[in-house]
């Protein structure tokens, strides 16, 4: 990745990761749906003590890691555009295995692994599944500002919880990497302390849900300039309200 220039001039090196984030929904249909989130350790060199959605950098080996379904043919599209073409499997596979890492939920579907599974893999594969996009719903993009300690350009997916496979409250195969994992309704969730960006992506969310439609772009809020740019993919600016 090019190092750009913040708004003193200085070179920002800090090389910008591809990221999967999964925004788990429970009880969509309901007056009050609640979301997955857990908080970050207080030592976490990224976001320290705030409550997030399950996810993480894509690693290299997720090119590698077979999918049991695909993408809604829709959704696709829009995760392959602005260069996300070469990317977009290894995407939804990150998604995938960040849940399984950081919550101990399985996305999958019932299926068998061929060739060597990856070690990072393994446990998953030993419940019997592979990795299960067709649930996922490609809803946000993000680019973190320059001048973090790390940056990410996050793709967020919702997913129902009722394609979550096994009891949605059994978080005793989740690793240390979050803590406090709960339920939030979505009345409630601005109570927690959340990083901006996840402030953001709840408003888009919360109106997908309360409108059940599906927009037919999606949003990308873009630090990657002086300027902070909110804009549909494809590079389209989005309208002002208010």
């Amino acid at each position: 990745m090019t190092a750009t220039a913040d708004a003193t001039g200085n070179a920002d090196k800090t090389a910008i990761r591809n990221a999967a984030t999964v925004i788990a929904v429970r009880g969509r249909s309901s007056a009050d749906p609640q979301v997955l989130m857990g908080q970050r350790g207080a030592k976490a060199a990224f976001m320290p003590n705030k409550f997030v959605f399950p996810g993480g950098a894509m690693d290299a080996g997720d090119a590698d890691v077979p999918l049991g379904s695909s993408l809604p043919a829709a959704c696709k599209a829009r995760l392959m555009a602005d260069g996300g073409a070469p990317i977009w499997q290894a995407l939804c596979v990150a998604a995938v295995r960040e849940l399984w890492e950081e919550t101990g939920l399985i996305l999958g579907t019932p299926g068998t692994w061929t060739g060597a599974v990856p070690g990072d893999w393994q446990s998953f594969a030993a419940t019997g599944h592979l990795p299960h996009a067709e649930p996922l719903s490609f809803v946000f993009r993000a680019l973190t500002p320059p001048g973090r300690p790390r940056r990410f350009d996050a793709r967020f997916f919702l997913v129902e919880a009722e394609a979550l496979v096994g009891d949605l409250d059994d978080f005793s195969r989740a690793s240390d990497e979050l803590s406090h994992l709960q339920w939030i309704p979505l009345s409630a969730v601005r109570g927690f302390d959340l990083p901006f960006i996840t402030e953001v992506v709840l408003a888009e969310v919360t109106r997908t849900l309360r409108t059940g439609e599906v927009p037919e772009s999606t949003p990308f809020f873009r630090n990657d300039d002086e300027e902070s740019l909110f804009l549909r993919l494809r590079g389209h600016p989005m309208p002002k309200t208010g």
